[in-house]
């Protein structure tokens, strides 16, 4: 009997929930090769008259497999199915379509998934490109307190602690879990998109350059005059300090002399 390889991989999707490897794949249909033989060995053994004619010949290459796997989710996709075939890091899974995910959540009587704050998704987004990262390296890379979005994330088993680094008090460090990698749709971290930014070697040097002291920023650096000082001020511009009641005093003997030198002489 010829096995009907996309029907049998349907079929084993359909069956569980939990994601299916390659290699598993490939040892259920040795196994059940095997139980064949099994089979018509006994059945000669105990007739005489069994024979092998019926016995599939066709064991399928784990290549062959992953071919017919990958025909399969451009046709869900394309087709636009109620379902679709996601490779996640633990192998192929058949998931609902997006766009029926309201309908399953009312059947079963689950709640509207929560969005991630952005303060939680920088947060892992640093600890994604990052890894291992310190708590310590998250919030000088943030420039904030990130208790609540790290909690948050091992919360939600997005995060989880991975050692210890090699510096003094042994801070705990972080990485991404395989749920991250579920919910971010990929096999692995090499699938992330590439960025100059986050590099571990260009954070290094941001994170060096943060501790050295800059020198302070002037007018001119900045496009503006440069703001003299009180001793390079003009003489007509620097300022002075005036004793008020001095100068009143010195104001009014003025006026007085003025008034004595107008007033009529007696005769």
């Amino acid at each position: 009997m010829e096995i009907n390889l996309k029907k049998t991989l349907e079929a084993l999707l359909l069956s569980t929930a939990e994601p299916i490897s390659l290699k598993e794949i490939v040892k259920i249909f040795a196994r059940y090769h095997q139980e064949q033989l099994d089979a018509v060995e006994t059945q000669i053994e105990s007739t005489d008259t069994g024979t092998s004619e019926g016995i599939t010949s066709n064991l399928f290459t784990l290549a062959q497999i992953r071919a017919e796997l990958a025909s399969m989710t451009d046709v869900a996709e394309v087709e636009d199915l109620a379902y679709r075939i996601i490779e996640g890091p633990n192998g192929y899974q058949l998931v609902t379509a997006p766009q029926f995910a309201g309908f399953v959540r009312l059947l079963r009587g689950e709640p509207r998934p929560m969005k991630l704050s952005s303060a939680a998704l920088e947060t892992m987004t640093i600890v994604a490109y990052r890894q291992p990262v310190t708590r310590a390296e998250i919030e000088t890379i943030r420039g904030v307190c990130t208790d609540g979005p790290l909690n948050r994330l091992i919360e939600l088993e997005l995060v989880q602690v991975t050692g210890r680094a090699e510096l003094p008090g042994r801070p705990i460090q972080y990485g991404t879990t395989d749920q991250f990698l579920e919910f971010a749709a990929i096999k692995e971290l090499d699938e992330l998109p590439a960025s100059d930014v986050l590099s571990n070697h260009e954070i290094d040097d941001w994170m060096r350059q943060s501790e050295v002291p800059h020198d302070t920023i002037s007018d001119q650096d900045v496009g503006l005059a440069k703001e003299l000082k009180t001793d390079e001020l003009p003489l007509e511009a620097t300022y002075a300090e005036i004793e008020w009641k001095k100068e009143n005093v010195e104001n009014d003997a003025a006026a007085l002399s003025r008034d004595e030198g107008a007033s009529p002489e007696k005769t």
